[in-house]
């Protein structure tokens, strides 16, 4: 408790951390300007650390750092809460089906596929979800969306269901759109009648919205409570942190300054470590053990050949370290102990993943696994770890990817079925999830987003995904 009357200011990060500041005197919430308060002191954390702890709350030391003083001045405890709201729990499923979509492509129909953003007051419009690509059909019905209220805000905030035509080259040609509520969705799938589309169109200086003959029906909508992400955790799902690291040759020499590999007698982490860290320290308040399996790949252990999967500690058969910090040691020691080589595989490391996840099936407890992969390159073996990431699809396991230096990894994006088609296989086998997030470090770092939210955005959808999809997951 603070000794004396003050006013709490919480600043969130997505999935990442807060920190919350305290300054004297009293003032309304909606005339709170924080420029205009004397400071009484800080406190930061991760909010992963909150949420998982047995209450979901933590107490935190207040600080302040003194004019022209380097230590802190230690003020008093504050007590952090964290819950979740009545709307996360609300769960919609929705079918969308249109009927005569324009053709975009010169030589074939349309690849179209939906996306559903929640329109704020100022206009932005803010991705709440996106169905799977539909090739070359110009009458598709999508797999079922499923969103939270939470997501929404309310029945009646507006939403624009955009239908877009795949390109892979990233630059999607808008086929059409409507706007619509959630509610309004409702009577529009209890009507079953269609609705036509719009296509935003220049005419003079200004657009106007040229209706198309092209219609959207809602097949299906159901509303259900539904446990959620955090609820799995409170129950005693436990989730489990991997790490696999391309030690490639294009990674440059590990003894110079331009190496993606290099060490900074400074303690300035590289690119490699720097991803490791922003990760694993999220996600590691969710591990009760802190044991992470650790592997390479890529790389030629002293007189031996390339291994495309080889444990980071050294050890012949155990490939786990304790805690963030051993995975950083061994990452560091096995840069002194391997030569860099090649190529780029996934396969293998993936393979290995799926094989702990897949043993963990045999016991009771609720279990998922989380991969992260940091590479420099577009992997040669795109075959085979299709293969492997199709075969896990039926795993509990989610596959973070990050790409880092600079490379061109838009065919890495292949595998990230949120930013093209659901993986399949070379037998013919598709996926029945997608597993996989890919983001660049470049892209995340010259944004807002930080390469934490881009991670880990989808890692609760594709959790609860598994859930669904093995009936684990039962009406409150």
């Amino acid at each position: 408790m603070l000794s004396q009357p003050s006013t709490m200011y919480l600043q969130s990060y997505l999935q990442s951390s807060y920190v919350i500041v305290c300054s004297e005197g009293f003032a309304s919430m909606q005339m709170l300007k924080l420029e205009e308060q004397q400071l009484f002191g800080e406190a930061s954390s991760l909010l992963s650390e909150v949420v998982t702890t047995p209450t979901r709350s933590l107490t935190l030391n207040l600080d302040r750092k003194e004019n022209n003083e380097t230590h802190l001045k230690k003020l008093g405890k504050l007590n952090v809460c964290v819950n979740e709201s009545l709307g996360s729990k609300t769960i919609m499923e929705i079918v969308f089906r249109c009927l005569e979509l324009e053709n975009k492509d010169l030589f074939s129909k349309s690849d179209p596929f939906l996306l559903m953003s929640r329109k704020e007051e100022s206009g932005v419009l803010v991705p709440i979800s996106k169905t799977e690509v539909k090739k070359n059909d110009r009458n598709p019905i999508w797999r079922p969306v499923i969103v939270n209220l939470q997501q929404i805000v309310s029945k009646e905030n507006p939403l624009a269901i955009e239908c877009f035509n795949f390109n892979s080259n990233g630059k999607h040609e808008l086929i059409g759109k409507v706007i619509k509520s959630l509610a309004e969705l409702e009577k529009l799938h209890h009507s079953q009648h269609g609705e036509d589309l719009f296509l935003p169109t220049l005419v003079g200086n200004d657009y106007e919205d040229k209706v198309l003959k092209s219609q959207i029906f809602v097949e299906r909508f159901s509303q259900s409570k539904s446990k959620t992400f955090l609820d799995y955790i409170s129950d005693g799902c436990e989730m489990n942190f991997m790490v696999a690291i391309d030690f490639t040759a294009s990674n440059g020499n590990p003894r110079l300054p331009d190496s993606l590999h290099y060490i900074d007698p400074s303690g300035r982490p590289n690119a490699y470590q720097r991803a490791i860290l922003e990760v694993g320290e999220v996600l590691q308040f969710y591990v009760a053990h802190r044991r992470f399996p650790a592997w390479g790949f890529g790389a030629r252990p002293i007189d031996g050949p390339v291994s495309h999967c080889f444990n980071l500690n050294g050890s012949t058969y155990q490939p786990e370290v304790e805690g963030i910090q051993g995975i950083m040691s061994a990452y560091i020691s096995a840069l002194h102990n391997v030569s860099l080589a090649g190529p780029t595989l996934f396969g293998h490391v993936i393979s290995a993943a799926a094989l702990i996840a897949g043993q963990s099936l045999s016991n009771s407890r609720q279990k998922y696994f989380i991969l992260l992969i940091v590479t420099d390159g577009v992997i040669t073996d795109l075959q085979e770890t299709k293969d492997a990431l199709v075969k896990a699809s039926d795993l509990p396991l989610s596959i973070l990817i990050v790409g880092v230096g600079g490379a061109d990894f838009k065919e890495m994006e292949i595998l990230d079925a949120e930013k093209g088609e659901r993986i399949e296989s070379p037998t013919g086998r598709v996926a029945s999830r997608d597993i996989v997030q890919f983001v660049a470090m470049r892209d995340a770092q010259s944004g807002e987003v930080s390469v934490i939210q881009s991670l880990l955005a989808e890692l609760p959808r594709q959790f609860m995904s598994y859930m669904q999809s093995r009936d684990v997951d039962q009406l409150n």
